[in-house]
């Protein structure tokens, strides 16, 4: 079993309380939403399973564990690279934005709670991916790699829930149960992620890309992307 004090970080660091600002950002969701796309739970549901076998996030997630190999390791030029190859990755300028905004914001953090992990952060500079900076934290904190994986892909779809409730609209009740629903695609997600190689690191998430693209020019604008 994971040590409390690890669980009780983990918590933390997939808390929505986390100031990093996850909550301004559906990642395509509010184009789908306009369009009629997912006009209710059921479709809501049917997009998270299909970002979660198919999707952008699974190489969010990849990187997250070699990022936080690389710091178990000690291997900064590993760390940086793994940085630089998700920035490049990024479908679109919005989500490209996210993550360097969400990445900054938790490295300032990391930085100030502490400082002596300012090297490490220094080699994602001047573009720390989130997960590149989820990923610091973790190893540092020594939460277990699976965790810090299902940790991170659950923070990833409770703000899109919390998104879909405003956009859509939902009901709490409705958010809590495709949260809830989701959890073996969650568990199934996970194991996925953390068998891929390397030269298998790859998306089927065209429709998410142009959700996303078109997001920046939608009339009326809740979140940032």
């Amino acid at each position: 079993m994971m040590p409390k004090a690890a669980l009780l970080r983990l918590l933390q660091l997939a808390s929505p309380a986390l100031p990093v600002g996850a909550y301004s950002y559906s990642e395509g969701l509010e184009t789908l939403v306009q369009q009629g796309t997912l006009p209710n739970a059921d479709a809501v549901s049917h997009w998270l399973e299909q970002e979660l076998r198919r999707g952008g996030v699974r190489l969010e997630a990849a990187v997250l564990l070699r990022c936080q190999a690389a710091m178990g390791d000690g291997d900064r030029a590993a760390l940086q690279y793994w940085n630089q190859w998700l920035s490049a990755a990024r479908d679109t300028a919005e989500l490209r934005a996210q993550s360097w905004q969400m990445g900054r914001s938790l490295s300032r953090l990391l930085q100030s709670l502490h400082p002596e992990l300012e090297p490490a952060i220094a080699v994602c500079l001047p573009h720390c991916n989130f997960a590149a900076a989820f990923a610091i934290a973790a190893a540092y904190w020594q939460i277990e790699p699976e965790a810090a994986l299902l940790g991170y892909l659950q923070s990833w779809a409770n703000n899109l829930v919390t998104a879909a409730v405003k956009l859509v609209p939902l009901g709490q009740t409705a958010g809590q149960q495709i949260l809830l629903n989701l959890c073996p695609s969650l568990e199934a997600a996970a194991h996925s992620i953390a068998q891929l190689e390397d030269e298998n690191l790859a998306t089927s998430s065209w429709g998410w890309a142009i959700a996303s693209m078109q997001h920046e020019t939608l009339y009326s604008r809740l979140f940032r992307s």
